[in-house]
């Protein structure tokens, strides 16, 4: 009896790595009521919906604080050649303040079953990339997060930068062009790439799991994508309708 217990669990837990895991792209903004992406809102929905984890970007402003923003702009201000005090003067669409990753993780502290899905965007320079990462993993640490965050990365050096620091971080490269044997071969371990990548190399998501690799793909936004993304064995889909995949 102890033997069969004991082989339904191990199927258990098979059958659970096998599914398909959801990440809410830049939070759940697509909400009803709807909200702002990269928003502390958009954060708590994904926490309420109870998908695998919830992405957002991180950037450093002129004078060095870590903010959370997609676009190299807030408003008609760039980033990293503006203060953050002018940058908050400026709220997010649903009112909310120009959020920090410090108020972001705080949110995300709050529910530890919904990853942090940490991507650090690529900055003018190695040196400038190399202090946002370097200040981002030590925040993380500081709030004794590491358990519950995982990277995501552009920039090559960043993912590398990542894994030269905190090698026990989960990093996952985001642009495309390096082959499951390339990403390996890099130290990282997984591919996150836009589903055209994967539709365009069949084999990878099958070559990338028999290398014990992490496989994600983004922004899959169309039920069909996903169906195709889901039968071929993709372990993450990163997505702007976490709701409606969530239970496909």
């Amino acid at each position: 009896m102890k033997n069969f217990i004991l082989g339904l669990a191990v199927l258990s837990t098979v059958l659970m790595k096998a599914q398909t895991r959801i990440i809410a792209h830049r939070g759940y903004f697509q909400s009803q009521p709807p909200t702002t992406e990269n928003s502390i809102k958009s954060l708590e929905n994904a926490q309420k919906l109870k998908v695998y984890g919830s992405e957002f970007d991180v950037r450093m402003t002129k004078d060095g604080v870590l903010v959370i923003n997609h676009d190299e702009h807030h408003g008609k201000m760039e980033i990293s050649e503006t203060s953050f005090k002018e940058l908050e003067s400026l709220k997010l669409s649903n009112g909310e303040k120009f959020p920090t990753l410090k108020d972001y993780l705080k949110q995300g502290k709050k529910d530890s079953s919904v990853k942090l899905i940490v991507e650090i965007k690529p900055a003018k320079t190695p040196e400038i990339e190399n202090e946002i990462t370097q200040k981002t993993i030590k925040m993380i640490k500081d709030m004794k997060l590491e358990s519950q965050s995982e990277f995501i990365s552009f920039s090559l050096n960043i993912c590398k930068e990542i894994k030269k620091i905190a090698p026990e971080f989960k990093v996952q490269y985001l642009n495309g062009e390096l082959s499951p044997e390339q990403i390996k071969k890099e130290g990282l371990d997984g591919m996150d790439y836009h589903y055209s990548v994967f539709q365009k190399n069949p084999t990878w998501i099958a070559d990338a799991k028999a290398l014990g690799l992490i496989t994600n793909a983004w922004t899959v936004n169309d039920v069909a994508v996903y169906e195709q993304l889901k039968n071929q064995g993709i372990g993450f889909v990163t997505t702007n309708i976490p709701e409606q995949l969530k239970n496909k």
